[in-house]
C-alpha cells in the first residue's frame, strides 16, 4: 500500500478516486484532467530550469540521493524523492524543491524550506495542504521539522510562504484515513460531487452512477442529506422521488417563495413529466438579447462574448474576440455599442457568471453611454433564477447543457463543456491555431442558441400548463377528472361554505331597491365615520400660552408684535394620569395673537400653530405607544380598548399612526442610546427572523446591558455591522454565527451557545465514549472558570491563573485528537477556530462570558412578532426604535410610560419619582 502526492491530492478531491487511483484503475478518458496534468509537468519543468539559472551550479543539487543529501554542502535540492513508513503503509513524495537556510546562529538548527510549483493563478486549500505533506516526509528524512513552506505558482511566479506546521496535524488525520481506505479490498461509496467534472474517471463513475440511480446524481444534494435518507433506506431517485408531498402554502404569505424541493427534482425524473410550482409566467418585454460569455477564472479575463439579438431565423449573432488581456476593453466597447443600437434590450443570460461579468466590466471600464446602467442592471434576466424552485425539468441537474437538451436542442461542435473550452483556450495562445478559435465562438454561437431555445420553451411552458398537457400544476387548483367527482367537490365545497359565521347574511340575494337601500346605509355609515369630530366649546382644562414675540416672515424687524385682542384657541382631547388611575379630560390651550405692522397679519403663539390638525393629547400617544410596545396589544385590540374605555371611535389606521408619529419625535433619542453603546467596554449582538409582508428580514438587537438597540435589515449580511463598529475599541459579545467573524473588533463567543450544544449532542450520541470524554474535558475546564466568575465578578485578576488550564486543554485534548469521529471532529474544529475568541473575558474586566443580555432583549420581539403577524417596513423601523427604549428602561429598570409622560428625549436623563415601585 503506497500513498504518493496524487494519491494525496485524490482524496482531498474524492476518497472514489484516490482508491482507484490508487489501486491503478485505468482512467476512462477526460481531456480537461489530462490538460491539467500536461500542464503541471510543463509549469513545474519551466520553473526548475529558471530557478536552476539563477543559482550558482555549486549551491544547487538536482536528483540527489537521499542518504548522501544530508552530508553535501547545498542550497537548492531539485526532485528529491523520498520515502518513509506511516500508519503501516509506504508514503513516498517527490519534493519539486528543497531550500536549505544555514543556521542563523549557535544552538539554532538548519532549516529547510519545501518549495511547490503551481502553474495556476489562484491557489486551493489543496495546494497548500500538499505543501505540508511535502514538509512532514522532509521532517522525517532530516530529522528536522519544516516549520514553513512556499508556493510559486501563475504567469507572475509569485511566491506565497505557508506555515506548514500549523497544518500538519490535518495532513496526519488524512494519510491515516486513506491508510484506512486502502486497507479495504472493495471501493468505497460512489459518490458524484463537483469535481467530477475534472475527474479522469468521470465516464466510469458516471456510469455506475446511473446504472445504480445513486442519490449523489441529483446536484445539489449534500452528503449529510444523502446520509439521513440512507438512515430511512432510501438508496435510489427512484425510491426518494415517492417521498415528496405537495403542501399548500399560506395565504398569509402569498409572497414568499417556495423552497427547493429534491424530491420533487426525482419525481420529475421518475415520470419524465415538466413540473411547476406557482405561477411561471415568463414574460420578456422588450428585444431580448441573448448573452453568453466565455473567460479565464484563473486570471478574471474574459475573452469572448456572444450577443444573440432577436428570435428565430431572424436573429442576429455577434461573437466579440480578445486575443489578450489588453483586448477586453475594446469589446466591452463593442458590446456597449451593440446594445445601443437594439431598442429596449433585455439581457437575457443563465446563470451568476454573465452579473459577474457585468458588475466587473463597470468597474473596470465604466459605461460608455448613459443609457446602459438601466439597460444593463433593471432590465436583464436571469434565467437559472426564474427557474430554480418554479419549474423542475426531468433532468439531474440545473444546468444549462441539461435543461436545453431536455428542450430538444443539441450541441453539435467539438465542444462539449466550459472546462474543455478553457483548456481549449490556453492551446489556442500557445498555438494561435485557427481551427481551435473557430471551435471555441461555435461553442459560444451554440450557447446563445440555446439559450433562446430554453426561453422561448418557458414562455410557451404556462400558456400550455393550463391544458395539464405535459406539465404539472401542483399549486394550483385540484379538479376532479370525472365529472361525478366535480358535482360532489362541489357539494362538498358549499358545506364547507355554509360553517362560514354570517353565511346567510352573505349567501342570501336581496332585491335590488333592498341592497339599494343596504349600500346607502353603509355609505351614511362611512360618512358618519370619516366626519371630523366636534369637541365642547365650553369646560375642561385650560393653558394659557405666550404669544409669538417676532414676525416669522420679517424676522430682520426688531419690532415685538403687537398684541392681538382676538384670541386662538385649539382644544385636544387627552387622558391624565394620577396616582389611582386615568381618565379623560379636554385640554384647551388659548393664547393672544401678534400683529405685525409689516405684512398687516395676525400670526397664533407657536404652541397652538404646532397643534393644528391634531385632535388627541401627548397624553393619548403615550397611553398607544405603552399598549403597543409595553404590553404587546395588536393595533385591532387597542382601538377597542380606547372605544370600550374612552368612549372615542378610533380605527386601527389611527392607532398605528400614533405609533409613527411618536416614534419620529424619538430619532434623537435612538442617536443617544447609539452613542452610549460605543462608550461602553461591550456590546452584545444577536439576530432574529421577522415577516415583512410575507418577506423573511433580520432584525438585529445591540446592547450593553443598559442602552438597547434595534435594526432592520433585508437579509442576514453583517456589512453594515462592519461600518458601524469600524473604530470600537470593546468587545463585541456574540454566537457562534460566521457573519460575525469579519467584525473589525475583539470578539467574546457565547459560551451559553456553546454548552447547548454540547448537551444537545450528548443526549442524541448515548453511546460514543469518545463524545462523552471530549465532553468530561471540556467540563473540567469550563467549571472552575465559571465559578470563580460567580464568587469574584469578571474581573481579569482572579481570571488570569486559568489561561494555563486552557493551553493545557489545546495542547493535550485538542491536538492530542489526532483522528476523531464526525460529532467530536465538529467541536474540535470549533475550538480551534476559536480560540481567539472564546477566553476574552479572562483578558479584560467586565466583559460577559455569554449573551444572555441580547437574547433578553430580542426576547420581547419574539412574543410580539407571534401576536402582530406581519410588519409593514415603514411600521417596523419605528416600532423597533420604540422597543430599544422601552428595552433601555427596562434594563435600567425605569417605567417606559413614566419615560413617555415626562417629555424628556434622554432615558438616563430620567429618574422617576420618589416613592414610585421599582419595575
Amino acid at each position: 500500500m503506497q500513498i504518493t502526492p496524487s494519491v494525496f491530492e485524490a482524496y482531498l478531491k474524492c476518497p472514489t478516486k484516490c482508491w482507484l487511483r490508487a489501486t491503478g484503475e485505468p482512467a476512462s478518458g477526460n481531456p480537461y484532467a489530462e490538460w491539467i496534468e500536461a500542464q503541471d509537468v510543463c509549469y513545474r519543468a519551466s520553473e526548475t530550469t529558471r530557478l536552476l539559472s539563477t543559482l550558482p551550479r555549486n549551491e544547487v543539487t538536482v536528483s540527489p540521493n537521499v542518504e548522501t543529501v544530508k552530508a553535501a554542502k547545498w542550497r537548492f535540492a531539485c526532485t528529491l524523492a523520498v520515502q518513509r513508513e506511516m500508519n503501516s503503509c509506504r508514503v513516498e513524495s517527490e519534493v519539486h524543491a528543497v531550500e536549505r537556510v544555514p543556521a542563523g546562529g549557535r544552538g539554532k538548527p538548519v532549516q529547510y524550506i519545501p518549495i511547490r510549483f503551481v502553474f495556476r493563478n489562484k491557489l486551493t486549500n489543496e495546494d497548500r495542504l500538499l505543501l505540508a505533506f511535502d514538509a512532514i516526509m522532509i521532517s522525517r528524512v532530516f530529522g528536522q521539522e519544516a516549520k514553513m513552506g512556499r508556493i510559486v505558482h501563475g504567469d507572475d511566479h509569485a511566491r506565497l510562504k505557508v506555515k506548514t506546521s500549523l497544518m500538519a496535524g490535518e495532513v496526519r488525520k488524512h494519510i491515516e484515513r486513506i491508510a484506512t481506505l486502502l486497507s479495504n479490498p472493495t471501493a468505497p461509496d460512489l459518490v458524484l460531487n463537483r469535481h467530477c467534472a475534472e475527474c479522469e474517471f468521470q465516464t466510469r463513475c458516471r456510469q455506475k452512477a446511473l446504472e445504480q440511480d445513486d442519490l449523489s446524481l441529483l446536484a445539489g444534494m449534500s452528503a449529510k442529506e444523502r446520509q439521513k435518507l440512507r438512515h430511512k433506506g432510501i438508496f435510489t431517485i427512484t425510491q426518494f422521488s415517492y417521498t415528496f408531498r405537495p403542501r399548500r402554502r399560506s395565504k398569509r404569505l402569498p409572497e414568499q417563495r417556495e423552497k427547493y424541493h429534491l424530491s420533487l427534482r426525482a419525481l420529475a425524473i421518475r415520470e419524465k413529466q415538466i413540473h411547476i410550482v406557482g405561477d411561471q409566467g415568463l414574460k420578456i418585454e422588450g428585444t431580448p438579447v441573448f448573452l453568453d460569455v466565455e473567460g479565464l477564472p484563473d486570471l478574471d479575463f474574459y475573452y469572448l462574448i456572444g450577443l444573440r439579438i432577436g428570435n428565430g431565423a431572424s436573429a442576429v449573432q455577434h461573437s466579440l474576440w480578445a486575443d489578450t488581456p489588453q483586448d477586453e476593453r475594446t469589446i466591452w466597447r463593442e458590446f456597449l455599442g451593440i446594445l445601443k443600437t437594439v431598442a429596449r434590450p433585455v439581457l437575457v443570460h443563465y446563470g451568476s457568471y454573465e452579473t459577474t461579468f457585468l458588475r466587473r466590466m463597470r468597474e473596470r471600464y465604466g459605461h460608455a453611454h448613459r443609457d446602459f446602467p438601466s439597460t444593463g442592471e433593471t432590465h436583464s434576466l436571469n434565467l437559472l433564477a426564474h427557474i430554480y424552485a418554479r419549474v423542475y425539468f426531468p433532468t439531474y441537474s440545473n444546468g444549462l447543457k441539461d435543461i436545453a437538451g431536455c428542450c430538444g436542442f443539441k450541441w453539435s461542435g467539438a465542444v462539449k463543456s466550459g472546462t474543455a473550452a478553457v483548456a481549449l483556450r490556453h492551446d489556442w495562445e500557445r498555438s494561435r491555431d485557427g481551427s481551435i478559435r473557430r471551435g471555441l465562438i461555435e461553442y459560444n454561437r451554440e450557447d446563445c442558441a440555446g439559450l433562446e431555445t430554453l426561453a422561448r420553451q418557458l414562455t410557451l411552458l404556462h400558456a400550455r400548463s393550463g391544458m395539464c398537457s405535459d406539465a404539472d400544476l401542483l399549486d394550483g387548483p385540484k379538479v376532479p377528472a370525472t365529472k361525478r367527482g366535480k358535482d360532489l367537490s362541489q357539494c362538498l365545497n358549499s358545506v364547507l361554505k355554509s360553517a362560514h359565521w354570517k353565511y346567510k347574511e352573505k349567501e342570501i340575494s336581496l332585491r335590488t331597491c333592498e341592497k339599494a337601500e343596504l349600500g346607502g346605509a353603509r355609505k351614511k355609515v362611512a360618512r358618519e365615520n370619516s366626519r371630523r369630530r366636534i369637541l365642547p366649546s365650553r369646560g375642561g382644562q385650560t393653558i394659557r400660552v405666550a404669544r409669538k414675540r417676532k414676525c416669522p416672515w420679517h424676522p430682520e424687524y426688531p419690532t415685538v408684535l403687537k398684541r392681538s385682542k382676538k384670541e386662538a384657541e385649539h382644544a385636544l382631547l387627552d387622558i391624565a394620569f394620577t396616582k389611582s388611575g386615568c381618565k379623560k379630560i379636554l385640554v384647551r390651550y388659548i393664547g393672544n395673537g401678534g400683529y405685525c405692522p409689516h405684512c398687516h397679519t395676525t400670526h397664533a403663539p407657536l404652541a397652538i400653530q404646532r397643534l393644528r390638525g391634531r385632535t388627541f393629547g401627548f397624553g393619548f400617544y403615550a397611553l398607544v405607544v405603552y399598549l403597543r410596545v409595553k404590553l404587546r396589544l395588536s393595533l385591532r385590540l387597542i382601538a377597542e380598548l380606547l372605544r370600550d374605555m374612552f368612549q372615542e371611535p378610533i380605527s386601527h389606521e389611527a392607532v398605528e399612526r400614533f405609533v409613527v408619529q411618536s416614534s419620529e419625535g424619538y430619532a434623537g433619542t435612538e442617536e443617544m442610546l447609539f452613542v452610549n453603546l460605543f462608550q461602553s467596554a461591550a456590546i452584545h449582538i444577536d439576530e432574529t427572523k421577522i415577516s415583512i409582508l410575507g418577506t423573511l428580514q433580520f432584525v438585529w438587537v445591540l446592547t450593553d446591558s443598559r442602552h438597547v438597540v434595534f435594526h432592520l435589515t433585508p437579509r442576514r449580511e453583517t456589512d453594515f455591522l462592519t461600518d458601524l463598529l469600524r473604530g470600537y475599541q470593546g468587545t463585541v459579545v456574540t454566537d457562534f454565527y460566521g457573519g460575525y467573524d469579519a467584525l473589525p473588533c475583539r470578539q467574546q463567543k457565547c459560551i451559553v451557545h456553546l454548552i447547548r450544544d454540547l448537551n444537545d449532542d450528548l443526549w442524541k450520541n448515548p453511546f460514543d465514549d469518545e463524545y462523552e470524554g471530549f465532553v468530561s474535558a471540556v467540563r473540567d475546564l469550563l467549571v472552575p472558570i465559571l465559578e470563580d466568575v460567580q464568587r469574584f465578578g469578571l474581573k481579569e485578576f482572579h481570571l488570569r491563573k486559568h489561561v494555563q488550564s486552557v493551553e493545557r486543554f489545546y495542547q493535550i485534548t485538542i491536538h492530542g485528537l489526532d483522528s476523531c469521529k464526525e460529532v467530536t471532529a465538529k467541536y474540535v474544529k470549533r475550538f480551534l477556530r476559536y480560540r481567539e475568541s472564546l477566553f476574552t473575558f479572562m483578558e479584560d474586566d467586565g466583559v460577559p462570558w455569554n449573551n444572555n443580555a441580547a437574547e433578553r432583549a430580542i426576547r420581547h420581539l419574539a412574543v410580539q412578532r407571534k401576536i402582530s403577524g406581519a410588519f409593514t417596513t415603514k411600521g417596523a423601523n419605528h416600532y423597533l426604535r420604540l422597543l430599544g427604549i422601552a428595552q433601555t428602561c427596562r434594563f435600567q429598570e425605569k417605567s417606559f410610560l413614566g419615560f413617555l409622560l415626562s417629555g424628556l428625549k434622554n432615558v438616563d436623563a430620567y429618574s422617576e419619582p420618589r416613592g414610585t415601585r421599582k419595575r
